[in-house]
């Protein structure tokens, strides 16, 4: 395979938000040797069009809820951990600089303990006041409001529960591809560990396929309690099982 369509390959697979060793597995190639592709296609990007410095994170208070996380990262959640707010859903802006006067937001919806980014927005651009008002909106289901993040705990819980969810057999939303440059580079593996207290747990949502999600798990990690699910109360009269 020539070089052009090894970088496109690995452009592709980047965008999707795979890790290094996730890429040199798909490639079947060494990661030492898709090691200066990945950086190529950064250095590419970065030539291409301005990624902007990052200028603030944010993630909902209670984003570390049922996740055991390396002490050592001395990552902060300012939600106590008794609180009854239900964990498991994590929300997370990342917002960039550009010129001096403009900003881009990408946020990311993502279920820590299964199904990885269930939805993506941006990049979204505007000035300040447009990112004050959007993010009050974005956090606004949060009981536990939202605190200010570094961007390594960011990337650690976006790219690190995207990887956990392949592991189970699931992808990232669609919308994920077009926001995950936003993050920038990240090799993991992540400090955090990802289900509930280490384990798979599957919370039904509106829009998911709740009988394909639970096979997909029975394929993957075996019968309960090797993972744990909670349906809604339709898919439970319907008869789901």
């Amino acid at each position: 395979m020539d070089a052009p369509s090894l970088l496109d390959q690995v452009r592709e697979l980047r965008g999707q938000g795979q890790s290094p060793k996730q890429i040199a597995r798909a490639l079947g190639m060494a990661p030492s040797a898709v090691a200066p592709l990945i950086r190529a296609v950064a250095a590419q990007a970065g030539s291409g069009r301005q990624v902007g410095e990052v200028v603030a994170c944010w993630v909902n208070a209670g984003w570390s809820i049922g996740l055991t996380v390396e002490a050592s990262r001395g990552w902060i959640d300012v939600a106590p951990q008794d609180t009854n707010t239900a964990g498991g859903m994590v929300s997370a802006l990342v917002v960039r600089k550009h010129g001096w006067d403009k900003l881009s937001v990408c946020g990311y919806l993502v279920d820590t303990y299964c199904l990885g980014v269930k939805n993506a927005q941006g990049p979204e651009t505007g000035d300040e006041m447009d990112l004050r008002r959007f993010r009050e909106i974005y956090f606004s289901a949060y009981s536990t409001d939202y605190q200010e993040a570094p961007l390594d705990l960011v990337q650690h819980l976006v790219f690190g529960a995207v990887e956990y969810a392949r592991g189970l057999g699931f992808e990232p939303h669609p919308d994920f591809a077009e926001a995950a440059g936003h993050l920038g580079e990240w090799v993991g593996p992540s400090a955090i560990v990802f289900g509930k207290d280490g384990a798979p747990f599957y919370i039904s949502g509106p829009y998911d396929n709740a009988k394909k999600i639970v096979r997909t798990l029975e394929r993957t990690v075996g019968e309960p309690p090797n993972f744990n699910y909670i349906l809604t109360l339709d898919e439970t009269n319907r008869g789901f099982r």
